[in-house]
């Protein structure tokens, strides 16, 4: 029978005083109990992001891991999973890099709750990760800009320029976003979203938000670069040096992240699984809703009382 860890030997450290903590004392090959999950949700909930060290996993556990906060997403609603695992995205720089700052498929009705990232190929240099708090950037906001945000909304959509101008795609690249982009989505959210589990509030934007509602593409593009802004202060970010055998958990609810391109082409390779998520509601309690697309074949949806259950 696989042994069970218990909370007792288990530390949480913290990495930054605004985001990020490390966890030690937990083998995550092992069965874990729920008070030691449960440690873990109050911890992912507190610091926003987990760093866990030497952890020994393959794809089977780290799916294993995951779900124990709740059911899995499949690799993505539109880009192809890893052959034979169909929860896991392998992030590859052969497939392109992600260097601009995003909260993971907020393109679909209920986006992922949870991601977690396992270090497979580590360049020699280079190729952090940075994951921003977009409470703590909330909080930043002065009064005025604080209240303004409170009553927008946002559209977002997978359905835009990538990251680059399409014109200067190669073959490859325009092959890729053709893929990204085969399914059509467009979703509404709140610009100032309620944490389902902590009641913060959290700046819901990043770069599938292309357009606040009632504003024109110019405004909406001024607004969203002010608020951004605080999001991405360095205050508010953890930098991430990859090792080899490690895996980050962090809340896709209430962060960003972005990937450097900093490595010089050099082979970067992370697996990505996914914790099925509930719909964002806003501070009057007015819940998104979808125009476009259907990703049902992506993700069961959570409800806010299923989110709660998970965490123990």
């Amino acid at each position: 029978m696989t042994a069970i860890d218990t909370t007792t030997a288990l530390t949480v450290r913290k990495v930054t005083g605004r985001i990020g903590a490390e966890v030690s004392g937990v083998d995550l090959n092992r069965e874990l109990d729920d008070a030691t999950v449960a440690a873990l949700r109050a911890a992912v909930n507190e610091h926003k992001a987990l760093v866990f060290r030497d952890v020994d996993l393959d794809d089977a556990g780290q799916e294993r891991f995951a779900r124990y906060f709740g059911e899995l997403t499949s690799a993505h609603p539109t880009v192809p999973s890893q052959e034979g695992t169909p929860n896991v995205l392998p992030v590859d720089s052969e497939n392109g890099v992600a260097n601009h700052w995003h909260t993971d498929v907020t393109f679909v009705l209920n986006p992922p709750q949870l991601s977690t990232l396992r270090s497979i190929v580590v360049p020699p240099y280079g190729g952090e990760t940075l994951i921003a708090n977009s409470a703590a950037a909330y909080r930043d906001l002065p009064a005025p800009l604080r209240a303004f945000a409170d009553n927008l909304w946002a559209v977002h959509t997978n359905d835009y320029d990538y990251a680059v101008a399409p014109e200067s795609l190669d073959e490859e690249a325009r092959q890729r976003r053709s893929v990204f982009t085969s399914i059509t989505y467009e979703t509404v959210h709140p610009v100032v979203r309620v944490h389902p589990l902590t009641g913060e509030r959290g700046l819901y934007i990043g770069g599938f938000a292309q357009r606040i509602v009632g504003l024109s593409a110019g405004e909406s593009r001024d607004v969203l670069r002010q608020l951004q802004s605080y999001v991405t202060r360095p205050e508010n970010v953890l930098r991430w040096r990859w090792a080899p055998n490690q895996l980050v958990l962090f809340d896709n609810r209430i962060t960003q992240h972005y990937a450097i391109d900093n490595y010089d082409g050099l082979p970067r390779r992370l697996n990505r699984v996914t914790v099925a998520g509930d719909v964002p509601v806003g501070i009057d309690g007015t819940s998104s809703h979808s125009v476009k697309g259907d990703a049902s074949h992506y993700s069961p949806l959570a409800t806010a009382a299923a989110v709660g259950a998970a965490q123990g």
